[in-house]
Parts: C-alpha cells; sequence; structure tokens
C-alpha cells in the first residue's frame, strides 16, 4: 500500500484550500525558480531517471518525448500543449487533479515548458468540464500578477466542444487551430510539426501534475517507487459496481484485485464479480479470475489488455456483456469523426450486428460476422477510435462466446432487464458527462 509520505496529489483526498495561498502553505511553488535555473537537460534528464511515462494511455516516456524537440531554433517558436479533454468513459481523474490541485499543474507547466524551450501553453480542456475550468482560470488570474513565479510564460486555456475524437494527439491540435476536430496521418509527428507546424509537447494533465513533485524528490528517488518499467504513483478512477468508487492514489503495480477489494471496499448488494474493464472502455476486458495481475504496463500487456487511461470500470454478475457491447460500440460509432471509412462504416456495423444478437434476430452466422468485421476495422483506420471499437467488441466475444452464444439459441438477453449497466454506465456518465450513458439500453 502506497505510504502517505509518497502521495503526489494528497489535495484529492479532501476540500483543502486550492488557492495560491493554499498551495504555497504545502510547499508548492518553494523551489520552483531553482528548478529552472538548473536547465533544459538537467530537467530532461531527472525526467528520464524518473521513469515516468504519459499518463494519457499511450505511455510514452515523458523525458525522451521532450528530449526529441530541437534544441537549436531555426525559427519557429516551440509549443507546449496539455490533453484536458479526458472523454474516455471511465476516467475521472485530471477532472478532480485540475480542481484539486490547479497549481500543481501550472507549476508543471512552467516547468515542462522551460525544459522544452517554450514561452506559449495551451491547455485543451473538454468542454464539459466547467467546473474545472472555472477553477483553472481562477488559479490562473491569481499569477496574474505574479511574475515573479510565473515569469514569461503564458498559459491559454480553450475549451473543446465535446468531441471524443479530440482526445486524440493530432486531432486535438487541428481543433485548436480552428479546424475540424479529425486526425492528421504520421509522420510528421508533433514534435517536428504540431501546432501550426511548430515543434510541439502534447502531455497529458496528470503527466504535467506529476513533474514538480518528480524533480523535487529527484528523478532516482521517483523511480524507486512503482515496478519496472512503471515508476512511481498512478491515480485511479474506479467505477461501476464497487462500494467505493471515486479517484485512488497507488502505487503502480499494485494488484488489481487489492484496487478493488481493499480500496474499493469490492462489490456491493452480496453480488460477485464478472469482469473490470480495466482501462477506460478502449480496453480488453479482464474475466473475474484474471484480476490477479499487477496495475502496470507490462502485467497487463501480457493479458493483451493496458491502463489505458487508468478507468477501471467494475461489472458484477448482473451484466450483460452484449448490451455493454452495445453500450460502447454506440459511442464510438457516435463519436466518430468519419474521416476514415473503416472507422465509419465498421463501428456501425458493429453497433447494427450486437443490436441484432440483444434483441434474438441474430442468426449464427452473424456472430461469425461480427468478428469478422473487428478484423476488418483492426488496423486499418487513422487512428485509435475504430480500432478501440474492434478490439474490445472481440475481446467480449473471445471471453464470453457462451453468453452471446445465448442470445442466439435462446431468441434474446437472457438478463432480460435485469442487467445491472444502468448502474454502471450511470456512474460513469456522472464523472465524465459521457454520451455513452445518453444510448438508450
Amino acid at each position: 500500500m502506497l505510504q502517505d509520505k509518497d502521495r503526489i496529489f494528497t489535495n484529492i483526498y479532501g476540500l483543502k484550500d486550492k488557492s495560491l495561498k493554499g498551495a504555497m502553505s504545502r510547499g508548492h511553488w518553494d523551489g520552483t525558480k531553482q528548478i529552472l535555473e538548473k536547465g533544459r537537460d538537467w530537467i530532461i534528464n531527472e525526467m528520464k531517471a524518473s521513469g515516468l511515462r504519459g499518463r494519457g494511455g499511450a505511455g510514452f516516456p515523458t523525458g525522451l518525448k521532450w528530449s526529441f524537440m530541437p534544441k537549436e531554433s531555426d525559427g519557429r517558436p516551440h509549443y507546449l500543449v496539455v490533453n484536458a479533454d479526458e472523454s474516455e468513459p471511465g476516467s475521472f481523474k485530471d477532472n478532480e487533479i485540475l480542481s484539486r490541485v490547479p497549481h500543481r499543474f501550472i507549476e508543471g507547466c512552467l516547468i515542462t515548458a522551460h525544459a522544452i524551450d517554450c514561452t506559449n501553453v495551451f491547455v485543451y480542456i473538454r468542454g464539459e468540464y466547467s467546473g474545472p475550468y472555472a477553477v483553472l482560470v481562477e488559479a490562473l488570474e491569481e499569477l496574474r500578477d505574479r511574475p515573479d513565479i510565473r515569469g514569461e510564460i503564458t498559459i491559454v486555456v480553450h475549451r473543446g466542444a465535446g468531441a471524443y475524437i479530440c482526445g486524440e494527439e493530432t486531432a486535438l491540435l487541428e481543433s485548436l487551430e480552428g479546424k475540424r476536430g479529425q486526425p492528421r496521418s504520421k509522420p510528421p509527428f508533433p514534435a517536428i510539426a504540431g501546432l501550426y507546424a511548430a515543434p510541439t509537447v502534447v502531455n497529458n494533465v496528470e503527466t504535467i501534475a506529476t513533474v514538480p513533485p518528480v524533480i523535487e524528490m529527484g528523478g532516482a528517488a521517483y523511480a524507486e517507487l512503482g515496478v519496472e518499467n512503471t515508476r512511481g504513483t498512478r491515480v485511479v478512477s474506479l467505477s461501476g459496481n464497487v462500494v467505493n468508487g471515486g479517484n485512488y492514489e497507488i502505487e503502480s503495480g499494485m494488484s488489481l484485485r487489492e484496487i478493488i477489494y481493499d480500496l474499493g471496499g469490492g462489490i456491493g448488494d452480496g453480488r460477485a464479480l464478472k469482469a473490470v474493464v480495466p482501462g477506460g472502455s478502449s480496453t480488453v476486458i479482464l474475466r473475474a479470475d484474471e484480476i490477479d495481475v499487477g496495475y502496470d504496463f507490462d502485467s497487463l500487456a501480457q493479458l493483451r489488455t493496458a491502463m489505458g487511461s487508468a478507468g477501471i470500470v467494475v461489472l458484477d454478475d448482473r451484466c450483460c456483456i452484449v448490451q455493454l457491447g452495445i453500450r460502447f460500440s454506440e459511442f464510438y460509432e457516435h463519436e466518430s469523426c468519419g474521416k476514415c471509412t473503416p472507422c465509419r462504416e465498421g463501428t456501425r456495423w458493429l453497433t447494427a450486428i450486437l443490436r441484432k444478437l440483444e434483441d434474438g434476430r441474430a442468426s449464427q452466422g452473424e456472430l461469425d460476422l461480427l468478428l469478422d468485421v473487428c478484423d476488418r476495422i483492426n488496423g486499418k483506420c487513422l487512428c485509435p477510435l475504430g480500432d478501440s471499437d474492434a478490439i474490445i467488441v472481440a475481446s467480449y466475444v473471445a471471453k464470453f462466446r457462451d453468453e452471446f452464444q445465448a442470445h442466439i439459441d435462446g431468441g434474446g438477453c437472457p438478463f432480460g432487464g435485469a442487467s445491472s449497466l444502468d448502474g454502471v454506465l450511470a456512474p460513469i456518465a456522472m464523472h465524465t458527462h459521457s454520451p455513452v450513458a445518453e444510448v438508450p439500453a
């Protein structure tokens, strides 16, 4: 269990003072000037030593990403873009980080900007996050008359318009430039040609907010937390059929079983665990017999799944997996930008077949067709959105094929109206305002 002395986000556990005064009383901003004086190379080397990997889903090493930025100026500005879009169903940690520790986040922006030789920071925040937006703007206003703290860095907060696709970094950049939010072809990568065709680093909220404490404790000391290849701590969002849902900071490598039963209090109403979505809607589902696994990149990869955005959704024995597939597939169909055919058409086909299965209208051959459509989508899309739909639906069939078969053999859903999904996806929607909850059962 993570010791209190090693926690990064102590202020997410209560309604403590989140103002500049409150932040400074907790030691924030104390050594920022001295950190910046150590220079760009020193900061990047400390981040490399820490082993910190991106908290947005891809898990790319943070210090390495920063080092890709050009060191010699070619006349173009450098930009830092922070992805605060957080629209993955099941994830709501960035919401709370921005709401509770805005100054820790801003301090991270300044240190990161200095490390990549940047004077302009853009925070792309989800349009529905009106609360975190107001808190962040207020925190920036507190720094307006404090050039001794903020230096010469300009931070612009840009509100998105509710598109899930803008969580993908290049679609986010397109939207930030005032264009339609659609992914770009890569290469070039953002470090070479990102925002306004200039060198750009795109990082997640939790990643940036973790930077100041990593530097303060030292990269090597931070790397002592966690496990091999997944260093440090992680904020996980726990929801669904669990007694104590919410955000928890854990030491990387803690088992999924411990997260659900020790932190989350287990399954409510005396029900049995059926499955777990381990990292947000786009990650491969795990059965109840697969939760004795470390919550880290490598351990989950061995089960062909991922930490993703750290949104852990717990499902009890009342959950209909076909209904779950419909809910998530409808979400991806709705959020597809339409730029590439496999995603635009494939997500629609997946949803249609799943609906036929649920209604008892599907033939045996259509279960095989469902997997064939998954295969025709996966690996053929411009960005991970369509792939995610295909991967998770295929995993539902692989892990719970008997349940899909029962829908065909019984001419309808064996759960009838007793599925627990309304109790699962409603809490997710409460935290993320996700369109997934608006889809009719």
